[in-house]
């Protein structure tokens, strides 16, 4: 009998160990090992905020896109480059894309789980603006509704650990977008299509927004349905619509991002029906809003009852933007657990409110345990906090009322705020039926105020400190 080492008898062990705890007793996946390891991220805030899970990406090979074909000014070549490499760091169990110095046109970026896409310092990733190269459609959503719309140019669909980081920037062409920026009749008309689709719970199919008057302009980055996701470091210019949208994803990290973006629907991030999200040490220049948490319109909210929830802001610069953070008005699903915290405006910025809280009697849902803290701005054009329940846009006149939904609002909490000049400190406008309840604020100023200082309708425990 042929007597084995002790160190070939510890190798086959091991190697049947290893099989055994990647085999169930009923099937053998053929799925590659995944090799992205995760952190936990600990976050302070005024709520039980879950620690959140984000892939660290540091023992994953590289798959740089030049080594795929890759070329500079060949917008096909690179975006199929891009998708090889994305595939193949897939299906190795994780991988780092690597985008090199230089300019690189391309079409739609898709990606998968465990694969972070990845631009290298001095790489600009520039996004094709022609509509055509954004299809077929693809599962998105516009202002709160589901949709089959254009892709998204960069868009991940039922990923788990997914990542955009590195010192590159992506920039979209803007020249149709920007065409597609005006609301004539037929785009009214397509979006009270879309509306009543959405009203009546058609399904996702039946709901196809892309021809030629709907002009429903895709996201910039869209991370739908998502578990685990990171973007970090990159400069992003220019937006065809909302820049960076996390939808109906959870543990999401944003950090030491600069979004610049000054068309319409410019927001800078939109976290919608999300959860556990931290945004911290990013820079914003937005045609709208900074950040704006959003949790779906009227149905959609109402179906999948998942409030955007445990969202921390903090360490932010606006350099322009509506408002620093606004709440709505797309939040039929309930949003609660807000944090801001030690974030700045600069003066000269372009700012409605520091905090806007909006919905209307058509939206349900509700808003509680909302916090604000240690904020610094400039002149701001209206005032440091604004609750308003009657905020409809061009809903009001496109389609009446179907059901009479109001939205409960309270536990808002504001310490330690400066503001240069303002009109008023607080403006809450309610409805009668249903008073906000329960806002405080401590040690909140402004070195000027043009008109009253606090303005009340149907409140219930307004207290200044």
């Amino acid at each position: 009998m042929t007597r084995f080492k002790i160190s070939t008898l510890i190798a086959i062990f091991c190697a049947f160990s290893i099989t055994v705890a990647f085999t169930n007793s009923e099937s053998v996946s053929h799925d590659p090992l995944p090799v992205v390891m995760q952190d936990l991220i600990q976050v302070k805030a005024p709520f039980t905020m879950p620690a959140i899970q984000v892939p660290n990406f540091s023992k994953c090979d590289s798959f740089v896109v030049t080594s795929f074909g890759a070329k500079a000014g060949d917008q096909l070549k690179t975006t199929n480059a891009i998708a090889q490499a994305i595939k193949k760091a897939s299906a190795a169990g994780g991988g780092v894309v690597v985008i090199p110095r230089g300019e690189w046109l391309t079409g739609k970026i898709h990606l998968r789980s465990n694969v972070n896409l990845h631009l290298a310092k001095g790489a600009v990733l520039l996004f094709s603006g022609n509509p055509s190269d954004y299809l077929p459609a693809v599962s998105s959503s516009w202002e709160g509704m589901e949709c089959l719309n254009y892709s998204p140019l960069i868009y991940a669909y039922q990923c788990k650990n997914v990542a955009l980081s590195g010192e590159g920037e992506i920039k979209a062409k803007m020249e149709v977008w920007e065409k597609w920026f005006a609301r004539p009749k037929a785009h009214m008309e397509s979006i009270k299509r879309l509306y009543n689709l959405a009203w009546k719970r058609t399904p996702l199919k039946e709901r196809q927004m892309v021809n030629d008057t709907a002009h429903l302009r895709p996201q910039f980055i869209q991370f739908n349905r998502c578990e685990n996701v990171v973007i970090e470091g990159i400069t992003i210019t220019n937006s065809p619509f909302w820049t960076i949208h996390p939808y109906l994803s959870k543990n999401v990290l944003i950090r030491n991002v600069k979004v610049y973006a000054h068309g319409h629907n410019n927001d800078g991030v939109d976290p919608e029906m999300s959860q556990n999200v931290l945004i911290e040490n990013c820079t914003f220049d937005q045609g709208d809003d900074a950040i704006a948490i959003k949790s779906g319109r009227n149905p959609e909210g109402w179906i999948y009852k998942t409030p955007a929830k445990n969202v921390v802001i903090r360490n932010c610069t606006v350099k322009n933007g509506h408002q620093l953070v606004a709440i709505g008005s797309e939040l039929s699903g309930g949003i609660e657990n807000v944090f801001i915290d030690h974030c700045q405006v600069l003066e000269g910025a372009k700012l409605d409110h520091l905090i806007f809280i909006k919905t209307n009697e058509r939206m349900g849902g509700f808003v509680k345990n909302i916090y604000a803290s240690n904020i610094t701005s400039g002149k701001i054009d209206l005032g440091i906090l604004g609750i308003e329940t009657d905020v409809l846009y061009q809903w009001r006149t496109l389609v009446p009322t179907y059901e009479k939904k109001l939205t409960p609002i309270q536990d808002v909490f504001l310490e330690h705020i400066t503001a240069a000049d303002v009109k008023f400190v607080s403006r809450i406008l309610a409805q009668k039926e249903l008073p906000v309840k329960n806002v405080v604020l401590t040690d909140v100023n402004a070195a000027s105020v043009k008109g009253e200082k606090y303005i009340q309708e149907n409140v219930e425990g307004f207290k200044v400190n």
